[in-house]
């Protein structure tokens, strides 16, 4: 016999909460219950003041009304005889294919120890901890920061099996970061100008620093300047290089867009003068190698005929 669905309509009376001010997470007795008939898989929402920060009206955690969905949603047997299937389903749990799934489960310990010798857990320490959803209380219990000890075992996991896929995630993020930075560098360098123009200042016999000046024309004194590339385009530069976004790479030169050039990669572009056929080149293939055995006799009958060879072969003879 199946267990009794839990009834989803009554009001709870233990309610898992997150404040949105200091992040705490925390369980307790609802204070504050709204009627909520919008509300399709649960009627009521649920408020509490925060233990930590004392902020009012908190909500109920996200996570929590998903999972009471998750519940209402999920299907399966209900009967003793699908009850039965499913248990004999389980047996010879966990099999070989569960255990490659799970087989860097024992790394998720030993990895926390590495990683908390870089980044120990520090709740809003560091400043990526901002965009975290981490519960910080949570946190706070931990040997290292969650999120950085993800980064280690996927690592670790990849050079494990040889698989540099399971690092596609990570890679993607880190080249747009990388081409936001560049995008950003352009902007200001833009911004600022591709030329810096600034007045030219040396110093005098006193070692003070003089800004340089001369008379114009007009009786006005006017300033010497230097002007230089802005030091933001070598930066600039090496990224372009680095992410390999130049045309070349990218495919989108001159060369790299005539549809001709991509019909002919790797055939010689000859005229009608100097193509020939395939039987063509057979028959004069053919004439080559049929003067070349000519070539060959003719040798040959010449270095018999030689008067120094035959006067050896007799010698040899007469020996």
């Amino acid at each position: 016999m199946g267990t009794m669905a839990k009834d989803w309509t009554a009001q709870l009376t233990q309610v898992n909460f997150r404040c949105d001010v200091c992040r705490h997470a925390w369980e307790a007795e609802p204070e504050l219950i709204e009627d909520a008939p919008d509300l399709e898989h649960h009627p009521f929402r649920y408020f509490c003041t925060c233990p930590v920060c004392h902020s009012k009206n908190q909500p109920q955690a996200a996570w929590a009304r998903a999972l009471m969905k998750a519940h209402q949603a999920s299907t399966g047997p209900k009967s003793a005889e699908g009850l039965a299937k499913v248990a004999k389903n389980l047996e010879g749990h966990p099999n070989s294919e569960a255990v490659l799934r799970t087989r860097f489960n024992a790394m998720k310990h030993g990895m926390a120890a590495k990683t908390a010798t870089y980044f120990p857990a520090k709740p809003d320490g560091y400043s990526f901890c901002a965009q975290c959803e981490v519960n910080r209380t949570w946190c706070a219990g931990q040997a290292a920061c969650v999120k950085q000890t993800e980064i280690f075992m996927l690592h670790h996991a990849a050079f494990e099996s040889r698989n540099p896929r399971v690092l596609a995630g990570i890679h993607a993020d880190l080249q747009a970061g990388l081409t936001a930075m560049l995008q950003m560098l352009m902007q200001g360098a833009l911004a600022d100008g591709v030329v810096i123009k600034q007045p030219r200042v040396e110093l005098d016999r006193e070692g003070n620093s003089v800004t340089l000046t001369y008379l114009g024309d007009d009786g006005k004194r006017k300033y010497i300047y230097d002007h230089q590339a802005h030091p933001a385009l070598k930066a600039i530069s090496d990224f372009v290089s680095r992410l390999g976004l130049s045309m070349g790479d990218l495919g989108m030169t001159v060369r790299a867009a005539d549809p001709e050039d991509d019909e002919q990669h790797g055939v010689l572009k000859l005229d009608d003068k100097t193509r020939e056929t395939l039987s063509d080149f057979n028959t004069r293939m053919l004439a080559v190698m049929g003067g070349a055995r000519d070539m060959l006799a003719a040798a040959d009958k010449a270095t018999k005929a030689d008067p120094v060879l035959v006067a050896h072969e007799a010698r040899e003879g007469k020996s």
